[in-house]
């Protein structure tokens, strides 16, 4: 069989027509790869902050299980409606750990939960031995560098009860 002399030379271009598509797909990879690798080094910065929101709600709510736990007390030292000493301090350590808090203050709102024959409407039956108790709803807001103004606040709410 005989081939032609012109047949040689369009073949020739074709290996290189397939390595420079091979590096393309390659590149393409490659960069599919680094943002990937951004986004997840964003994604634990974020969860970072979290995780300190959750553990600073959680340091107040032990802070007010281990001081005198009656509502009174309560909503003097740890409400911020009071701005009480205790409130007032843990502020502080917030505006100090999450970014952007300080514009952002956190809300710590406490109610009185009545006991619970009072709650049930049962006036007849004495509450010998029931106390009413704190709901607590403790709220830490903040926002990252990057966010834009048009970013929703980032938060994270607890809420718990305390009982004397």
């Amino acid at each position: 069989m005989k081939t032609s002399p012109m047949s040689g030379a369009r073949e020739r271009g074709f290996m290189l027509l397939e390595v420079l598509i091979a590096l393309l797909i390659f590149a393409v990879g490659v960069l599919g790869l680094v943002g990937l690798q951004a986004n997840a080094v964003r994604q634990s910065g974020m969860a970072q902050y979290r995780a300190d929101a959750v553990m600073l709600a959680g340091e107040l709510a032990g802070q007010m299980s281990a001081s005198a736990r009656d509502f009174p007390t309560l909503s003097a030292q740890f409400s911020s409606a009071s701005s009480g000493p205790g409130y007032v301090a843990w502020k502080a350590r917030v505006n100090a750990v999450l970014p952007g808090a300080s514009g952002y203050p956190p809300l710590v709102v406490i109610t009185e939960v009545p006991p619970l024959p009072a709650l049930v409407g049962a006036s007849s039956v004495p509450a010998v031995g029931l106390s009413s108790s704190s709901r607590v709803a403790i709220t830490v807001r903040w926002r990252l560098p990057q966010d834009t103004a048009g970013d929703p606040v980032r938060n994270h709410t607890m809420i718990t009860e305390v009982r004397p």
